[in-house]
Formats: structure tokens, sequence, C-alpha cells
């Protein structure tokens, strides 16, 4: 299936990219990034460019890609048939981009992203739920954090202009999104979800060795 961008570039200038969650995520990508300590990156989807700043301004070099023209990409390209060779990248960081194509594309996509990771795979996506959260700091300790969630394993998901499939939902538990990373060629490292950004679960996947 061919897709187009769903959204302007206007739509990132909205209030929902200027919530203290979706600078939450920002950092948990990078933190989860930097964790891997890689030296090239392929960053799949532009958005606000926030993330592939900061990287570079860290001394990764940052490669972006996207199907929206506007966004001014380094390269135009979709995640399902990404334009680089194989192993091009250390890492591969798709934030937020795979439930804008059909689940039913979503193991393309996957072999994609494992195609052109040398060693890497960074993805998130969202995981909607009733969510229970505390967050204390205590001198002298770290912060801890507590949540506890409930997905919507009940609920339908009803395509919304933006997101064909979330994560939680009727037919789309994490087994399955697993399963099918590592049908594409990619080793579950680890999957967070955070209390300050509860609404996406964060995935590092490493590259399976043939």
């Amino acid at each position: 299936m061919s897709y187009q961008p769903q959204v302007q570039k206007s739509h990132y200038e909205g209030s929902a990219y200027r919530s203290s969650e979706r600078w939450g995520s920002y950092w948990h990508q990078l933190e989860l990034v930097r964790s891997a300590k890689p030296m090239s990156v392929l960053e799949v989807g532009v958005g606000e460019g926030v993330v592939a700043r900061q990287l570079q301004f860290g001394g990764i070099t940052v490669t972006t890609v996207d199907i929206a023209e506007d966004l001014h990409p380094d390269v135009v390209g979709s995640v399902t048939a990404l334009p680089f060779a194989d192993a091009s990248f250390d890492l591969v960081l798709a934030a937020e981009i795979l439930e804008h194509i059909e689940f039913n594309d979503v193991p393309k996509a996957l072999s994609e992203i494992a195609r052109v990771a040398r060693t890497y795979a960074m993805i998130s996506v969202p995981h909607p739920g009733w969510v229970f959260s505390v967050i204390y700091k205590l001198p002298l300790f770290p912060r801890i954090e507590l949540l506890f969630q409930i997905p919507f394993f009940w609920k339908t998901h009803i395509f919304n202009g933006e997101h064909y499939w979330e994560l939680g939902k009727k037919g789309y538990p994490v087994s399955r999104f697993i399963h099918a990373a590592e049908e594409a060629g990619l080793e579950l490292v680890s999957y967070k979800k955070y209390a300050d950004d509860p609404g996406h679960r964060f995935f590092l996947f490493k590259k399976k060795i043939v």
C-alpha cells in the first residue's frame, strides 16, 4: 500500500507537540539511542527535528528519511521501502511511526528497519490505557517511578485519520508486535514504559546475527 503524509507541517507546531509528555518522549528516545552508543543513526520520521538535532550535538551522524517533502528530510522515502543499502546505519530510530501504516504492512517495515540497521533499532509506538503512576524523590536518592497500566484490550481501534492501530487494543497485544519484530530479524533487548510518558511503549532491539 502506498502512503501519503497524514498531516501538514503546521501540525508539529500544535499544543500536542509542546506538552511535557511529548518532551518526555524525546528524552527517552535520546536516552535509549545513546545507551546503544551508535556513531550513525537513521531517523525515520522527521517531526520537529528535536531528536536529530540533539543527537548531532552529541557527535552522532544522523540521516533523516520521511515521506513528507515539506519536512525537508535528508532523503524522501517510506519505512516500508527504505532507500538505503543493507547495514547502512549503526542504529535505526522509528519513534511513533509504525502506527501510521496498516498493521499488515508493519512486518515489511520492521524487515526494512532490520535490513538497513547494522546493530540496533529503537522503536516506540502508542500504548494507551488506564494509567496509575507515582513519581517521588527523596533527598540523596534517585527519583523513583511506579507505574501500573490496564491497556484497552477490549477496545477495537478505529482509524482516526492518523493511527491505523495502537498497541494494547483488541488484536494488538505487545506479544504480537514483538513476534513480528523477531520474524523480521530483530531480537528484543528491552521494552519500557515511563510514568512521565505513559501513552507510549519504547522498544530497543538488536539485529540478529545470521
